[in-house]
């Protein structure tokens, strides 16, 4: 008898499908395009678990699906293999990463290869591969060179800015550039020395050297980005991290801030993830307001964009970064203020920024001079101030702000609160709520027009200026490690220049060891003989781990041209990604450093489309089912479930493998861990029942499943249908092996619907009934629905159903069966081609068209009417669709089942509803 057989059927096809290069894309421009792509992993040593897959398997459907329909489909994949955990290893063992990195690649591709995924291989990247990190390497270096013109809103070449400064100097250039740039003429800047040019030059670049407030982590000896930090600690490693000033390069993202915005209204993704990058850009309108130091020569700045409550001010806050705070605190705060600061400062502004709720701060024993009121408030430190927004500085208002209102309570500050009119104000003297004093001349108006009237005020005083700010900073670009791209400049006379281009790739050098010099340098800084051209210095630190994923779905579409990034007209045709699935974790960093590089690439006219991905998609986290065990407190023995009350124990966490619908194999469990080879089981009915919770798949929970496992036990194709079937694909679920069954035994009713009670393959060539095409034609309607609105989970019970319904009808016939593979092959494509083979088909089910719905099947013949009397409903009698009222009422009336309810009465009146119900009053 023939049985459908995961583990021949399987791994048959996809050798077929390599061997005869089946999921091969070609830039064929005849053909409608469709560009699917997945955020490419990062190959980490511990391979698969089975969360991972989720996103791939939903954006292979939709690729499988669009190919069916017809569309050149472009489905790659690739990997972010450069990055820190592979540098670490190679620390504490001395393995290059890149053994390492490629050991862990042919895994992952492994486990990919047994899910049956229709990637294109052949467009396979790698960013730790020369032949890509060259064209990271070129980018770089067309940012260098260039500048971003606000008149015209793009990036312009920096030979042209160079010619204006040749022609009139910078007065009347509208530039994105650094605060401090100095003005100058042209007979001046034709007298700058070349150093000097240089230099002026960076305060313009798009990528800039800077110095930079960075998180340090001397463990690890590298930058950490924001998201690498939580606590104040490393979230690899849990390394304490500081904030110091380094010299890094930078990266220009600010000049595209408005861009960045704009852009987003045109975006197909969703609204939470638009709001996030909106936050994260931060772009507000305000005014910067002076602050004179009392008997100190300074000047503070603070933007705000209240500066109608200027009169509601009662202290000013600095950021525990700011450089003016040790002239600014008095002998005897300096003890308080250093320490305050030292603990402040290495909190990274993430933790800082989502800290809403507590306040802490100093004083500095300084105090400053409200620049419109003139009256003289304290001066603190706080670290709810970021050094990187606005100007570190900024005025508290604690009778408007909750949290300064929390700032003033908790230190016992006064709470001014402004008033309008003099009626109340008998004398300004101190109450229990604060001071009371007059907003002058901002009476009778109302916030907007009082913000305007402040800005005027301050400008017409000289102590302020209207100013549009932004929360986003330039991008942080340098790492202090050695597993990244080198960055392609060279020193001289410690000036950054480009090396030739023609010199691309700069690979990595040879080092002894993969940790910072003895010295301080970077890796790199052990490289023996690393000069450019044997005589100038090269950059040590290398590109962070966003630089080669800010633009690796553009070389896919032009994975091998080794003479351009991407030939311009393959880039239009493939044009943005029109899906994009991956995890929100992104949202603030890849998803926003991707966009900057290609709305730059488009400025400088390499491609044409700005925006790099059309509709994006957050796959939701598949959730570990951990399981437990009850061990009593001193002994080696464990109690099930329902008897822990009985006891006093612990809840440990055990292996998920070992535990099927909550019972442990207790064997098993003894071989797990030898400390509980001879423990002693206390059971209930025989069983040992274990404890669950649903919590993120981790080692450390011992709830991963290995996909592999899965795939040996079930196959790949119940695996995917099983991890659609959980949920919607945005939403969190926990994975419940135990669930997968029911999914198993749908495939194998599909598999016996083509096969006799023998185990024959038999099909036949007869004509489908009309039940047979309606039960077909709403599974085709339904699942393509849900595939082009990503519904994935609402499919297999559409799949389910129409099996069941095959199944009763007795339906073999080759024309329900072959269109039914056709709708069934996105989602289990292993089956389907065996079974689309065995029909006698010579080529794969990916080559077939998928079937188009008829309504006519789906229109019903008659209509089940209940039949009501008096509001109670007493039968139903079934009419033709067509049949009219009259028929209707007089069919109904003749009824032998409606008339012994109606006891010879005449009805006084009967309501016929049309394909709805029949109302009779008696």
């Amino acid at each position: 008898m023939s049985e459908y057989n995961h583990k021949a059927t399987e791994p048959k096809w996809q050798e077929y499908w390599r061997e005869n290069n089946i999921y091969r894309v070609e830039n064929d421009t005849t053909k409608p395009k469709y560009y699917v792509l997945d955020m490419f992993p990062y190959p980490s040593g511990a391979g698969l678990h089975v969360g991972h897959p989720l996103g791939y398997i939903a954006s292979d459907i939709v690729s499988r699906y669009k190919t069916l329909c017809g569309f050149n489909v472009l489905h790659p994949m690739g990997f972010d293999a450069f990055g820190l955990p592979a540098e670490q290893y190679a620390i504490e063992t001395g393995q290059h990463p890149e053994i390492t990195t490629k050991k862990n690649i042919e895994t992952f591709k492994g486990q990919l290869s047994k899910i049956g995924f229709s990637y294109d291989w052949e467009r396979e990247v790698k960013t730790a591969d020369p032949s890509f990190y060259k064209w990271t390497q070129w980018i770089f270096m067309q940012l260098f060179n260039a500048w971003y013109c606000n008149e015209s809103e793009k990036a312009r070449k920096i030979e042209e800015l160079i010619a204006i400064f040749e022609k009139s100097g910078n007065s009347n250039v509208n530039a994105a550039c650094d605060d401090d740039t100095p003005s100058f003429t042209a007979e001046e800047w034709k007298n700058f020395s070349e150093s000097e040019k240089a230099k002026t030059l960076l305060k313009y670049r798009l990528t800039y050297l800077s110095e930079a407030l960075v998180n340090w982590c001397p463990a690890l000896g590298t930058v950490l980005a924001n998201d690498e930090i939580k606590d104040g600690f490393s979230e690899r490693g849990g390394h304490p991290v500081e904030r110091k000033k380094m010299k890094q390069w930078m990266m220009r993202i600010t000049a595209y801030a408005d861009r960045l915005l704009a852009n987003l209204d045109n975006l197909d993704w969703s609204d939470p993830m638009k709001e996030m990058q909106r936050n994260w850009i931060g772009k507000s309108f305000g005014c910067e307001l002076d602050f004179n130091v009392v008997d100190k020569d300074i000047t503070l700045t603070a933007f705000t964009t209240r500066s109608d409550t200027i009169f509601g001010v009662s202290y000013v806050v600095l950021a525990p970064e700011h450089e003016l705070i040790d002239e600014l605190t008095t002998e005897e705060q300096k003890t308080a203020v250093e320490e305050y600061v030292n603990a402040a400062k290495n909190r990274s502004e993430r933790d800082r920024m989502s800290d809403v709720k507590t306040v802490s701060g100093v004083f500095t024993g300084s105090y400053v001079t409200n620049p419109i009121s003139g009256e003289k408030v304290q001066l603190w430190v706080s670290d709810y101030v970021l050094a990187g927004y606005g100007t570190g500085v900024v005025m508290g208002v604690p009778s408007s702000d909750d949290r300064d209102f929390r700032f003033a309570t908790k230190f016992n500050l006064p709470i001014v609160l402004v008033i309008e009119g003099t009626e109340d104000m008998e004398d300004p003297t101190e109450k229990k709520h604060g001071k009371m004093i007059n907003s002058g001349f901002l009476n009778g108006m109302d916030s907007k027009d009082a913000i305007k009237a402040a800005n005027a005020k301050a400008e017409e005083l000289g102590v302020g200026k209207a100013k549009v700010n932004y929360k986003m900073r330039d991008a942080v670009f340098s790492r202090q490690r050695y597993w990244g791209e080198p960055v392609p400049v060279y020193f001289k006379e410690d000036i950054p220049y480009l090396i030739d281009e023609a010199d691309l790739p700069l690979e990595l050098p040879a080092v002894d060891e993969y940790k910072p010099t003895e010295t301080g340098e970077p890796p790199l800084g052990r490289a023996t003989n690393w000069k450019y051209k044997g005589e100038y210095p090269y950059e040590l630190t290398t590109m962070p781990g966003w630089a080669g994923s800010s633009w690796y779905f553009l070389r896919y579409m032009d994975a091998h041209n080794d003479k351009e990034l991407v030939n311009k007209e393959i880039a239009d045709y493939w044009n943005s990604v029109d899906l994009y699935i991956g995890g929100t974790e992104h949202a603030t960093g890849h998803l926003l450093y991707s966009r900057f590089w290609n709305n730059f690439l488009a400025d400088m006219e390499f491609i044409s489309h700005q925006e790099p991905f059309q509709k994006l998609v957050n796959q939701g986290m598949i959730q570990g089912r951990s399981n437990f065990v009850f061990k009593v407190a001193g002994e080696n023995k464990f109690v099930s479930k329902g008897l822990k009350s009985q006891y006093e124990t612990s809840e440990l966490h055990t292996d998920v493998n070992i535990v099927k619908n909550d019972v442990l194999d207790i064997e098993a469990f003894k071989n797990w861990r030898p400390e509980y080879k001879d423990a002693e089981f206390v059971l209930e009915d025989g069983k040992y029942i274990c404890g669950h919770m649903v919590e993120k798949m981790s080692k450390r929970w011992y709830n991963v499943v290995n996909p592999d496992d899965v795939i040996e036990k079930y196959g790949a194709d119940t695996m995917r249908l099983y991890e659609m079937f959980l949920g919607p694909l945005e939403a969190s679920k926990p994975w419940n092996t135990d669930g997968i069954e029911g999914v198993s035994k749908f495939l194998r009713k599909v598999w016996n619907l083509f096969h006799n009670a023998k185990g024959e393959f038999q099909v036949s060539d007869g004509k489908p009934s009309k039940d047979e095409l309606k039960a077909l034609h709403l599974t085709i309607k339904k699942v393509a629905y849900d595939i082009e609105n990503l519904s994935f989970n609402t499919s297999i019970p559409a799949f389910m159903v129409c099996a069941n319904e095959l199944s009763k009808l007795k339906c073999n016939k080759e024309a329900i069966l072959k269109d039914y593979l056709i709708i069934l092959s996105p989602f289990a494509p292993h089956i389907a081609e065996e079974l689309w083979a065995k029909l006698g088909n010579t080529t794969s089910i990916t080559k077939a068209k998928f079937p188009q719905h008829n309504e006519e099947y789906l229109k019903e013949d008659a209509c089940l009417y209940p039949i009501s009397i008096n509001g109670k409903v007493r039968a139903k009698l079934e009419f033709p669709m067509d049949m009219g009222k009259d028929e209707i009422e007089k069919e109904v009336l003749a009824s032998e089942a409606i008339a012994k309810w109606m006891d010879g009465k005449q009805p006084k009146k009967v309501i016929v509803v049309p394909k709805r119900i029949v109302n009779i009053v008696l």
